[in-house]
């Protein structure tokens, strides 16, 4: 799919003062736009994140790239519906996925040092699977929570590479739409009272009406992994 942008194919760098031009122009902009001026712009040193909540953002990447790279970083505290929702993933779109293993020394962290666990078991692998890459792609929304509210459609992250959230702008309703018309396939904790999915000792249910990501480290001052600065 061709857009229409003043900037030319396969440029790989740019400006702060360009990227908010880009990111104006694409604020409302469909999805499958927005992955299409990304595709375009840094064609293989892109990828994309996947948490396997649900595989809406797969489903609209591979759209407009089939080959593009699906990095899942295994802390090796998952849940076992999401791991298995990876390998229900992996199989329905035939992906081009790079899993990023955890080491094994950090067995305690999660509960004794949960900033240092998420630094070693999540942003540290993120660091490693977008060694090489000018820009990486995450499914991030902005009505997710607070925290999230102002997430950018595209922008530079702490590394300094391009980072850009096709989806940004869509409510829950958006996304329950898209799953319901295409088919998407979810991870199945979702319908079991959990609003948003991490690693097994850090995710908890959460209450109607509470924000979906009020269970993950519930009751420390923690709200990120890290992973979106």
């Amino acid at each position: 799919m061709s857009v229409t942008l003043p900037f030319p194919s396969q440029r790989h760098s740019f400006t702060d003062d360009e990227l908010v031009e880009v990111n104006a122009e694409l604020e409302h902009a469909p999805a499958s736009k927005i992955i299409a001026w990304a595709a375009d712009a840094f064609g293989p040193h892109l990828c994309l994140t996947a948490s396997m909540n649900d595989a809406v953002l797969i489903d609209l990447a591979v759209k407009v790239d089939p080959a593009i790279e699906v990095v899942f970083i295994d802390t090796g505290y998952h849940f076992p519906e999401t791991l298995a929702t990876v390998e229900t993933v992996r199989r329905r779109y035939g992906l081009n996925m790079k899993i990023m293993t955890a080491p094994e020394n950090t067995e305690l962290l999660w509960k004794t040092d949960p900033d240092n666990c998420c630094s070693a078991l999540k942003v540290q692998q993120l660091d490693r699977a977008l060694a090489g890459k000018a820009a990486w792609m995450s499914g991030i929304r902005r009505a997710e929570a607070d925290t999230r509210a102002t997430a950018h459609v595209v922008g530079r992250d702490l590394r300094g590479l391009v980072k850009v959230n096709p989806i940004a702008q869509w409510t829950d309703a958006d996304v329950e739409a898209y799953i319901d018309a295409h088919d998407v396939p979810f991870n199945p904790l979702l319908t079991q009272g959990y609003g948003s999915i991490g690693c097994m000792p850090c995710t908890e249910k959460v209450a109607p009406g509470e924000d979906a990501r009020a269970g993950r480290w519930r009751g420390k001052t923690k709200t990120e992994c890290g992973l979106h600065g």
